[in-house]
């Protein structure tokens, strides 16, 4: 399935480890002192968010001729991955970045990009994704949220759940049905909606088991008129360019895993080399050793997964869309059972507030459930295999 593999893009060149070194010390001095606090607060990482635009790392993926960095995929994996290790919430500010303006960066026409990445790479406004809804949520087509054509422009009517970053991002790519009599799939189009538009308004806060700094609204639309100009791509490709663009982003989910699972991992290696227990280290102790080895093993397969997908991304291979789902699935499965190991390591110590290993423990359950859980992962793999 791999084909032709091009090898230099397996394995990261100088400039994606200078890349590491900036973001992790951009996470060190500037995440992680806030990352406890954002979570019992269940506050917003500002102290992130300002930290990540000051260093060009709010949209590293937006290219130079918007005004970006023009980050690679894999460059945007890195410091996703990076922030992750420190604060997943924080992570997340360039991943839905990325999610919501990957629609227009792959369906949008220039007159689009020119007005909405500019401000995107900036660090003036940030993008979020609107696709799934209350009953459309793994079955996204069944969505009912309608645009309605007036004029030479749309209304808009309807709500979408589950949508990261709410009511803090600025614009918002938003999928609604154009044609309820049409092909079902077929009838879905792209918009993009401001937060200004009125009509348009934000659902309460989700209280959440994790990624609490992070805030989760559903959106409404009570009669939001859409200029249309603001259409991403042609009526009806809406869908197509949703799935493209979960093809991309599943990827960055996957290095947002990895991060954790390694942030977890650097913590129980810390904590077993300091705590003693019958008169010696537990790290001594061989059980204790094949748990660290376990953990390892699993974190750099996943890691390697994940920059595996993203150099297929950035070519946009025709096999992206299994290289994705797996990176995704595996590297999400492996944070959830990492993160569980280190707070066993810990011991009780792993489950108090006085350590991060819970908080990354919680974290680490979501990256098994947005952009489409891991059991969908597995129904998207297997189609691509038995389509050959």
């Amino acid at each position: 399935m791999a084909g032709n593999a091009d090898f230099d893009l397996f394995r990261t060149n100088e400039d994606h480890e200078a890349l590491r070194e900036a973001v992790r010390a951009v996470a060190e001095a500037k995440v992680k002192p806030f990352a406890a606090a954002v979570d019992e607060e269940a506050r917003y990482p500002q102290e992130a968010h300002d930290a990540l635009v000051a260093a060009d790392f709010f949209a590293p993926h937006v290219g130079e001729e918007y005004g970006g960095v023009g980050a690679d995929a894999l460059a945007t994996c890195i410091v996703i991955e990076e922030v992750s290790r420190v604060c997943a919430a924080s992570a997340l500010i360039p991943a839905v970045n990325k999610l919501g303006s990957m629609p227009v960066i792959l369906g949008g026409n220039d007159e689009i990009k020119q007005r909405y990445l500019p401000d995107l790479a900036s660090g003036k406004s940030g993008f979020s994704y609107g696709l799934s809804e209350r009953e459309a949520g793994s079955d996204t087509a069944s969505m009912k949220c309608r645009a309605k054509a007036d004029g030479d422009g749309w209304v808009l009517n309807g709500q979408k759940s589950w949508i990261t970053n709410a009511g803090v991002s600025d614009y918002y790519t938003v999928l609604a049905v154009t044609d309820p009599e049409g092909q079902r799939g077929n009838n879905v189009t792209a918009f993009v909606v401001e937060k200004s538009d009125e009509g348009f308004t934000f659902g309460e806060k989700e209280r959440k088991l994790g990624i609490k700094g992070s805030p989760t609204r559903e959106l409404h639309f009570d009669n939001v008129r859409i200029p249309g100009d603001r259409i991403i791509g042609k009526e009806g490709e809406g869908l197509k360019i949703a799935l493209r663009t979960l093809d991309h982003t599943r990827v960055t989910i996957g290095a947002q895993a990895v991060g954790i699972a390694q942030g977890a991992l650097d913590e129980a290696l810390a904590y077993v080399k300091e705590r003693k227990q019958f008169g010696k280290r537990i790290a001594d102790f061989q059980g204790i050793q094949f748990m660290l080895a376990d953990m390892a093993m699993e974190v750099e397969t996943a890691r390697q997964m994940v920059y595996v997908a993203a150099a297929k991304s950035e070519r946009e291979d025709k096999d992206l869309s299994f290289f994705g789902a797996a990176a995704k699935c595996y590297a999400s499965d492996v944070a959830m059972k990492v993160t569980t190991d280190a707070v066993q390591l810990l011991g009780g110590a792993g489950y108090t507030r006085d350590f991060p290993l819970e908080r990354m423990m919680r974290d680490a359950k979501i990256t098994q459930i947005y952009e489409g859980t891991n059991q969908i992962q597995r129904v998207v793999m297997a189609r691509q295999l038995l389509k050959g």
